[in-house]
């Protein structure tokens, strides 16, 4: 109540707007963070500060920003920590369905599945062919958030043969890509895109129900007939638990006004990423609707574990 009626009385915001991303500076998001922050900022005329907190893939950030109560604090984060974490990580310090208010979805970031140049691997169906004719012997890794979920799901699914190894460090998984000691991996286009650009991996399939404009001869898991391995990457802002309809509502709407300008879509694309911002009803519907893929796919996991 208290909140609301400052809204109403002051136009909101009253000082500098914290702009929490709980992934390191260069990925994917902290680029877009950026990027709308300095465009909310000249909206809002008060300055709009990125701070980094990366940590146990975005649980630090997202965990420190659920205890902040600060209604000029904002997260700026994938979806996976509501819709994926739930599911594989025990005792959140956070309650993924009380303590976040989503505002607009952002971007939408793209993940691809790639193999190592040197495998001779043109698509996914090559890549079950090769797996099952060498049962055992192809290893497989990912980035995080939803991506060992799916790899897992699509191994289940497929009835491969296959083992995952587990990096501390995303890119030392994708140097040993490179140099073709692991077989296949999915992460986000972003991180992948320079090894492609350098010829030294090969992307098969995006993850997305369309795909990216900077692959664009790459198919969907969909068209390549895998349609377990589809998985939007959801990419958008959220308000503490006590931020008022009314504050959610005007931002979701300054959000939206920014990213209609074509230069934040020609900067993203450059990112590997696409504008996609809505109504926060829009984008409390798509986390609903990872959160439930994301647990049938658990569910498939462990009933044929």
């Amino acid at each position: 109540m208290a909140l609301a009626a400052a809204f109403a009385a002051e136009p909101w915001p009253q000082r500098s707007v914290r702009l929490i991303v709980p992934i390191g500076s260069g990925s994917g998001p902290d680029v877009a963070a950026r990027l709308y922050a300095e465009r909310l900022a000249a909206e809002w005329h008060r300055p709009v500060v990125v701070e980094n907190r990366p940590g146990a893939e975005g649980l630090v950030g997202v965990s420190a920003f659920a205890g902040m109560r600060d209604d000029h604090a904002l997260l700026f984060s994938p979806a996976a920590p509501i819709t994926v974490y739930p599911f594989i990580q025990e005792n959140l310090a956070y309650d993924p369905a009380r303590d976040f208010v989503p505002i607009s979805s952002a971007t939408d970031s793209f993940g691809a599945i790639a193999v190592p140049a040197s495998l001779k691997v043109a698509s996914l169906a090559e890549l079950l062919v090769l797996a099952r004719a060498q049962p055992g012997r192809l290893n497989w890794a990912s980035g995080g958030g939803a991506f060992p979920i799916l790899l897992a799901g699509f191994a289940k699914t497929a009835q491969l043969d296959v083992a995952q190894v587990s990096y501390r460090e995303q890119n030392l998984a994708l140097q040993d890509l490179a140099e073709g000691r692991i077989q296949y991996l999915a992460s986000s286009l972003t991180a992948l895109l320079p090894l492609v650009q350098s010829g030294k991996i090969r992307l098969l399939a995006v993850t997305n129900k369309t795909r990216a404009p900077m692959a664009s001869g790459v198919p969907t898991a969909t068209e390549a007939a895998h349609p377990e391995l589809e998985f939007e990457g959801l990419v958008g802002f959220f308000g503490g638990r006590d931020m008022p309809p009314a504050l959610r509502d005007r931002i979701s709407a300054d959000i939206r006004a920014v990213a209609a300008e074509p230069k934040l879509a020609e900067r993203l694309a450059g990112a590997g990423q696409i504008v996609h911002a809505g109504t926060a009803a829009e984008f409390a519907g798509a986390i609903e609707d990872q959160r439930a893929r994301i647990e049938t796919i658990t569910r498939l996991i462990r009933a044929r574990q």
